[in-house]
């Protein structure tokens, strides 16, 4: 039986009706139609599915939208404010960080969370900063160059 969840994502508040085992994921894609929120696996392996909650990054694959309730919800469609891409998501791009691009939008929210606490990190940190975000495509160089690209001076 489907409960109603008030949900606060990028910013917006939302009333949804959820399964008891619908993941935060599912909702999101499903539900809000944010589809820049991946499923990779499923299985909370991949992190293409990060999302971040109160700042912090989260597996949305893992996470009941139940207990989303009451917490600010953070997609990649979030980051970019007006018609600009935040600042990560331009270094990508300017970068070539891309490639496939399905990992792409769990790094970044990955990289945002690790910034947000590491604003002038080295090429060491970051590498273990993204150590759990799977590239089948990149091989992370132009990842880790993006990343080092934003740092605060």
């Amino acid at each position: 039986m489907k409960r109603l969840v008030e949900l606060k994502v990028n910013g917006e508040a939302y009333e949804v009706a959820a399964a008891p085992k619908q993941t935060l994921l599912e909702v999101l894609r499903d539900e809000l139609h944010l589809t820049g929120t991946k499923e990779g696996c499923g299985m909370g392996s991949c992190c293409a599915c990060t999302v971040l909650i109160d700042g912090k990054p989260a597996l949305s694959c893992l996470i009941l939208a139940v207990t989303a309730k009451g917490k600010e919800i953070t997609t990649i469609e979030g980051l970019s404010k007006g018609e600009g891409l935040h600042p990560l998501q331009q270094a990508f791009h300017e970068k070539g960080a891309v490639q496939c691009g399905y990992c792409t939008p769990g790094m970044i929210m990955t990289a945002k969370s690790f910034l947000d606490r590491n604003p002038d990190p080295t090429k060491d940190e970051v590498k273990e900063a993204i150590s759990g975000n799977l590239c089948r495509c990149t091989g992370y160089k132009k990842i880790v160059e993006a990343i080092l690209s934003v740092k605060q001076p």
